[in-house]
């Protein structure tokens, strides 16, 4: 998806963010009556029926420009009638796509699934209307505000067997999967004993997000922290796939808000450190770095690895040796880009697992970060319960 929070090496960033948005605006279709009813799984090569639930978030750029179709955009739900004509204008959009009343929006246009841009608060309420009518969800990251609305989310898609998955921008970088290859899978490095994840921007302000984007980032409530939230959730995301979807046993964090005149209600600046047996995990979350990064430098007894982009990473197996450069070889189907992922689960040809978009990964990431929350503002290491 293109993202407004890009890593330091914006030419790579931004050219792998406009392949995958560009594989979606083309769709928006101008045809026919809606299907008969919405489909757990289609294999077939029709576009799927997709609808977009909010225009908040500032990443649903990359849903509405390029040229494929393998979705068709059939509803835009955006209660904010400023937002809707903001974006109708931009793209272009028919005016009958668009629908102030959600559950009217889904009744009319009966999707396979739905796309959610509000803020991190609605994903619930996303969720509650899709689920009873058998509608796929994917919300951007994080998951959810709290514990108590993932596993709210969580049920409904279990009692109503919908896939539920939540994208992140990292999910679908090369670099990381072969730093996961190396790490996990073939054990280049030994035990891993460390991991610190770096995530951040200089702030949404300072990089002029769009402002109803703007409005809910900076609302505690809203968005479930400041870069706590909105970055803390890579770290998570990420450590949590790592470590073989396990949780940590403690989280401990420290939040500040170096510039409170920007952002007087919610943290710029936090550092959560998870542990787990015989790991530790460091994760920077800022709106206060010097250039935009998403980084990982995972540490084993027998080497390192840091990533440096979206491709680019070192590799270090000796101490005396020098880090040799790598890129990180090209994703298979489906695992490109997040558009093609989602229309693969749903057409049923994907299963997914434990992996970076699945419910089990987020819910553990939701609980780190609603740890981290009770840390922060506790000031206390807090333990995480053991796996059910």
């Amino acid at each position: 998806m293109l993202s407004l929070d890009s890593t330091h090496h914006p030419l790579p960033t931004r050219r792998s963010f406009l392949k995958t948005g560009a594989l979606l605006a083309g769709s928006i279709g101008l045809t026919g009556a809606p299907a008969a009813a919405a489909q757990s799984t289609d294999s077939g090569s029709a576009p799927l029926r997709v609808v977009i639930i909010g225009l908040t978030h500032g990443h649903v750029n990359g849903m509405l420009r390029g040229d494929r179709t393998a979705m068709d955009i059939v509803g835009i739900y955006e209660p904010n009638g400023a937002v809707a004509t903001k974006y109708r204008e931009r793209f272009q959009l028919p005016a009958d796509r668009f629908f102030s009343d959600l559950p009217a929006m889904l009744d009319a246009v009966r999707p396979q699934a739905a796309w959610v841009f509000t803020d991190t608060f609605g994903h619930l309420a996303a969720v509650e209307a899709c689920a009873p009518r058998g509608i796929h969800v994917m919300v951007e990251k994080p998951l959810a505000v709290s514990v108590a609305h993932a596993r709210r989310m969580a049920g409904l898609a279990q009692q109503h067997r919908i896939h539920l998955l939540t994208n992140l921008e990292t999910t679908w970088y090369p670099s990381f999967h072969d730093a996961y290859r190396l790490a996990v899978t073939e054990g280049a490095l030994g035990p891993i004993t460390r991991i610190v994840g770096h995530f951040g921007h200089p702030g949404p302000a300072e990089i002029n997000v769009p402002p109803e984007f703007l409005a809910w980032l900076t609302d505690p409530e809203r968005n479930g922290g400041g870069a706590s939230a909105d970055f803390g959730c890579y770290g998570a995301n990420l450590a949590t796939w790592l470590l073989g979807n396990r949780r940590p046993v403690a989280v401990t964090a420290v939040f500040q808000t170096n510039k409170p005149t920007t952002y007087s209600r919610v943290d710029d600046q936090a550092t959560l450190i998870l542990e787990y047996p015989g790991t530790q995990v460091i994760v920077q979350a800022s709106w206060d770095w010097t250039f935009a990064r998403k980084d990982l430098e995972i540490y084993g007894r027998k080497g390192v690895i840091r990533t440096r982009d979206t491709v680019v990473y070192d590799l270090q197996t000796e101490r005396r040796s020098r880090p040799t450069v790598q890129r990180g070889a090209e994703l298979p189907a489906p695992l490109r880009d997040s558009i093609e992922y989602f229309t693969a689960v749903i057409r049923g040809t994907h299963t997914p697992g434990p992996d970076l978009s699945s419910l089990e990964n987020n819910t553990i990431a939701t609980e780190i970060l609603e740890a981290a929350r009770t840390s922060a503002r506790d000031g206390r290491r807090v333990t995480l319960p053991a796996a059910e």
